[in-house]
């Protein structure tokens, strides 16, 4: 069982910065695909940023320019840094952990909330 937990969450004003960090347990091997998503109150859960061990990162639109997402592939940490924070970040950001066929899985971590004042 794969154990992710989030850590950096908080509140900032606007044009701030802050980084999540997630670190997965349970697993010795690299996890092929690791990521962040987010849910803001009354909408659905997003897509911010995914990274492979390997190739192209993918992020959301609205975050391109502003968020970067690392990983330590031996530690099979993740991390988010987020810089020029708008009050549309405020949201719960959940750390995201896959791997594909033949042998699937993914896993979620209980998320850390996001607050951007205006």
């Amino acid at each position: 069982q794969v154990r992710l937990v989030e850590s950096g969450g908080g509140e900032v004003q606007a044009g701030g910065s802050l980084r999540l960090s997630c670190a997965a347990s349970g697993i010795i091997v690299s996890i092929p695909m690791m990521g962040w998503y987010r849910q803001a109150p009354g909408k659905q859960r997003e897509l911010v940023a995914l990274m492979p061990t390997s190739g192209s990162t993918n992020y959301a639109d609205s975050v391109k320019g502003r968020f970067t997402i690392s990983r330590d592939n031996a530690k099979n940490t993740v991390y988010l840094q987020m810089n020029s924070l708008k009050p549309e970040d405020t949201a719960v950001y959940y750390c995201y952990a896959k791997r594909g066929p033949p042998i699937e899985w993914n896993y979620w971590g209980q998320g850390t909330q996001v607050t951007v004042s205006s």
